[in-house]
């Protein structure tokens, strides 16, 4: 794939993963003001998230987007302000979106099983 398809490439992806970054803040901003609203403690809140598979798969999810979102982000800022730019670059962003990844789907984990 050429230079100027993958960044174009790259480009559509950060902003689709903006579009669904909005839907699943604003589900999960929703959530926790009803929580609270509905006075539900932490223990309650746990309970509902281990009785369900959506809302595991809902936060899976959401940490997909937000590690692949934000690893572009990093790229885009690696390389307008520190003109850090090629394989090497490309490289260590991927391992920073792969940490991301990982540590995200451990938290689900931790509030899920």
């Amino acid at each position: 794939m050429s230079t100027r398809r993958a960044e174009a490439w790259l480009w559509l992806v950060q902003r689709g993963t903006a579009a669904l970054l909005a839907v699943f803040v604003a589900v999960h901003l929703v959530t926790i003001v009803h929580a609270v609203h509905a006075g539900l403690s932490a223990a309650a809140i746990l309970a509902r998230v281990h009785s369900s598979l959506a809302w595991p798969a809902f936060y899976a999810l959401f940490v997909l987007v937000a590690a692949v979102h934000g690893a572009i982000g990093l790229r885009t800022v690696a390389a307008e302000w520190l003109g850090w730019r090629g394989r090497g670059a490309d490289a260590a962003i991927a391992a920073v979106g792969l940490a991301l990844l990982a540590t995200g789907w451990r938290a689900v984990a931790a509030v899920s099983l």
